[in-house]
């Protein structure tokens, strides 16, 4: 197995595992202590702080890609710089094991001082409430049952819009940063267990459009021959450029491969049954 293979099934057992985001953290060290909370998504992008007593938050740019630790599976370490009206002004590094942080730090660069954090009990309830910073935007949704979706963009519009509801066992929505469009630009996907026995998961994508600066549905092709209905355990072939879906029909697998034409169009390719 590769060691970036290790990484991605690492990075994903953490993703499944963590429930507690945002972390809250407080300082330990320095004249005036201080607490924040921080939030991330898949591999530490999408990534913001926000300071107790402050309203406004700050994004944070992954530095390098996260590194596993070498002696536990589930630890990964992210360094994060921290972006102020388009400077670096700080740098933030985090080690994560689970649902937990093991060591956390904060280094300012106006005087290079360095600020120890560690991670504190949150009396806040945020019932399952996640958010990401996505090119400006403020993405808000809930791991349970609400179906609400929030986007809140920079001009200070708003946009609600509805995910799918459960109708399985196991009701846990999950939050995935990708470039879903191969465009260069992260977009956002949420997954849910599939309806029937739960042996996959239904994916709604929203494309971020850096034109309009707005994210837009995904709508499914028109495909009478798919073997899917809807996007199920979406993968990437980022190599080729092909979204690929995987679902259970009857006794069988099927897989299925979709690509992008011109104007951002996606359409369909083939099926074909998935090999045992």
């Amino acid at each position: 197995m590769t060691r970036n293979l290790k990484l991605i099934m690492a990075l994903a057992m953490i993703s499944c595992a963590v429930q507690a985001q945002p972390f809250l953290l407080k300082s330990t060290s320095g004249a005036k202590p201080f607490q924040l909370n921080i939030y991330y998504g898949t591999g530490g992008k999408g990534a913001y702080v926000q300071y107790r007593g402050q309203q406004g938050v700050i994004p944070l740019r992954l530095k390098k890609q996260p590194v596993q630790d070498k002696t536990s599976k589930l630890k990964v370490t992210y360094i994060w710089d921290e972006v102020v009206e388009g400077k670096v002004t700080g740098t933030y590094k985090l080690s994560q094991q689970t649902n937990q942080i093991s060591a956390a730090s904060y280094s300012r660069n106006k005087d290079h001082k360095l600020f120890m954090l560690e991670q504190e009990k949150d009396e806040e309830d945020y019932s399952g409430k996640v958010s990401y910073l996505l090119h400006g935007v403020i993405i808000s949704f809930s791991r349970g049952m609400d179906e609400q979706l929030t986007f809140g963009y920079p001009d200070k519009i708003k946009k609600i819009a509805h995910l799918p509801g459960f109708d399985s066992q196991d009701p846990q929505r999950k939050g995935t940063i990708d470039d879903y469009n191969f465009d260069g630009y992260d977009d956002v996907a949420f997954s849910i267990p599939d309806a029937g026995m739960g042996v996959y998961r239904t994916f709604t994508i929203y494309l971020y459009n850096p034109v309009s600066k707005r994210f837009e549905l995904l709508a499914e092709p028109d495909a009478p021959k798919a073997k899917c209905s809807g996007f199920c355990d979406v993968t990437l072939d980022k190599k080729n450029k092909l979204l690929l879906t995987a679902c259970r029909g009857g006794a069988n697998w099927w897989n299925n491969v979709y690509k992008y034409t011109a104007h951002n169009h996606l359409t369909w390719l083939s099926a074909k049954k998935a090999e045992n």
